[in-house]
């Protein structure tokens, strides 16, 4: 019975995100404009656990969270991005549900791990200047 116990109580771990994976990712960040490759693009990635900075193409380890991830890109003379991209749930998280009737799922949220962004953020610039640059953020703006 002890044992049964022991092996239930270990399932229940198992399906816990937090336990069994990083409340890290590595993601490539890519920027495009008219449909082609753009490097050198300067972006600040931000969420609601941190702040991290890339020159595109290039991968960095950001932590994961369940809210929603801002990517703002510029590159001088080229164009801008301001994108909101969603986290989604991964199959931990869903397993964790069942097995720990729910409770698991409020530390999975609250840590981030049970919560993935895509692999890869292709990020579309917009030229500065060309038509609809009304949207274009004035210099100096702040957008977080």
């Amino acid at each position: 019975m002890l044992r049964h116990a022991a092996v239930a109580a270990l399932g229940l771990l198992g399906g816990c995100a937090t336990l069994t994976e990083s409340n890290q990712q590595q993601v490539l960040v890519q920027t495009i404009q008219d449909n082609r490759p753009l490097a050198g693009a300067g972006c600040v990635l931000v969420n609601n656990v941190g702040k991290w900075f890339v020159t595109t193409p290039g991968r960095l380890t950001i932590q994961k969270s369940a809210g929603p991830l801002r990517v703002d890109c510029r590159k001088d003379g080229a164009g801008w991005a301001d994108e909101s991209i969603a986290s989604r749930a991964n199959a931990n998280l869903w397993g964790n549900v069942v097995l720990t009737l729910g409770v698991g799922y409020l530390v999975d949220r609250n840590t981030g791990a049970g919560f993935d962004y895509p692999a890869t953020l292709t990020i579309e610039m917009k030229k500065t200047g060309s038509a609809g640059s009304s949207e274009t953020p004035r210099a100096g703006s702040i957008i977080y």
